[in-house]
């Protein structure tokens, strides 16, 4: 689950970290009480989606070269023009796709004098399954860029979960950023309070682009994107209040529901499969006979014929899909049963696109039978090639 900034920045204030001074705007009723809470001159209007690369992108509705989604004030009523050209308009930039997502909130925040830009990050490190602090001098940028042109500008420091963050992994970390005085002071501080906050909250990325040097001397967080781990939701009731469903896909929304995994994608089959392993091969082979996937979706090793049926109104519901391909390897679950929940979901849906059936493992035999014996137009496949060749073939005679 991603959270937009305000509220990142929210609930590190919460734990002692020195943030800007900010007030969110929900609507436009917001405005005035907004501006009057900060000091000023200089305003920062930000606005709030869940996607990077803000301050570049553009709004759909206005011109070419208007400013992005990240723009400095000097006055309210540069900030009051700010907010009305921002508001409830398309912002598009590299992580939104061409689409953009709407701005229906925006945070604004009392300006800072900067020094120095910083990147800062914690994440979960798969080479070395631990949590670790990923640092560089090169704040304010496209990390994927600094990582590529001066990797040496990057600093991986792993920490020990059992001990924890310790003075020595701070003292690197100041090192890394090259801080010395009051900034050096702040980052023994900051640091252990940034991996505490990530370790309570369950988070799976804490990102701070930028943190700064202000010109006082002192560190300051400027941004910050946060994203936890779906898997401890039932740890972290709390947080349910902060996920904002008008950022979310309304098909993962439902599959969410349901106990579905379930990514949108941009091709046209469907895909409706048990496993993630299972799920990303499905994908491949669709690819390699030269059609697109439309979506990723994993029904889990215990699906029920309400899954099922749950799981191809998701699918049907993305007008995109012009065929849909389903792989089930039975272990747990029977391949009969299956067959029984795909037919019934069939009916029910009311399917007008063509549908290739997999099974394979416990009661295969009885499975295809089910499918090869139904009066519904539903091809059933041998293998996983079979499949996806059947598909490819059925999707574009439908063209």
């Amino acid at each position: 689950m991603n959270i937009h900034e305000y509220q990142a920045k929210a609930l590190l204030k919460e734990a002692g970290v020195s943030v800007s001074l900010g007030v969110p705007i929900l609507s436009t009723d917001d405005i005035e009480s907004a501006i009057s809470a900060l000091p000023g001159p200089v305003y920062v209007v930000k606005s709030q989606i869940h996607a990077g690369g803000r301050g570049k992108g553009k709004f759909k509705e206005l011109p070419e070269d208007a400013k992005g989604g990240v723009r400095l004030a000097f006055s309210p009523d540069e900030a009051r023009a700010h907010i009305a050209e921002m508001f409830g308009n398309t912002l598009v930039t590299k992580q939104t796709g061409p689409e953009g997502k709407q701005v229906n909130r925006l945070y604004l925040e009392d300006g800072a004098d900067i020094d120095r830009e910083l990147y800062l990050s914690i994440l979960v490190d798969r080479e070395t399954s631990l949590i670790a602090f990923v640092a560089s001098t090169e704040g304010g940028m496209d990390i994927e860029a600094v990582a590529e042109e001066t990797p040496d500008k990057i600093h991986t420091i792993g920490i020990d979960p059992i001990i924890g963050c310790t003075q020595q992994d701070c003292v690197r970390l100041c090192d890394a950023f090259e801080l010395s005085g009051d900034a050096r002071s702040d980052g023994m501080e900051l640091f252990p309070l940034l991996y505490n906050t990530f370790v309570a909250k369950d988070m799976s990325l804490l990102e701070i682009n930028p943190l700064v040097v202000l010109k006082d001397g002192h560190l300051r967080v400027l941004d910050a994107k946060v994203s936890f781990d779906d898997n401890a939701e039932f740890r972290q009731p709390e947080l349910a209040a902060l996920r904002d469903l008008s950022e979310e896909d309304e098909k993962e929304i439902e599959a969410s529901k349901h106990d579905l995994a379930y990514v949108a994608l941009d091709g046209s089959i469907g895909c409706m499969v048990n496993g993630a392993g299972l799920a990303m091969a499905t994908m491949d082979i669709i690819k390699l006979y030269g059609e697109e996937p439309a979506n990723f979706l994993d029904v889990g090793g215990g699906a029920t014929a309400e899954k099922v049926t749950a799981a191809f109104k998701i699918i049907t519901a993305d007008p995109q899909v012009k065929g849909i391909l389903v792989n089930i390897f039975g272990g747990i679950m029977r391949c009969d049963v299956i067959a029984e929940g795909v037919l019934t979901a069939v009916k029910e849906v009311g399917l007008k696109v063509p549908l290739v059936v997999r099974l394979e493992g416990t009661k295969v035999k009885e499975g295809k039978a089910i499918i090869d014996n139904s009066a519904l137009d539903v091809i059933s496949a041998n293998d996983l090639d079979d499949a996806a060749q059947k598909i490819v073939a059925a999707v574009r005679e439908q063209r």
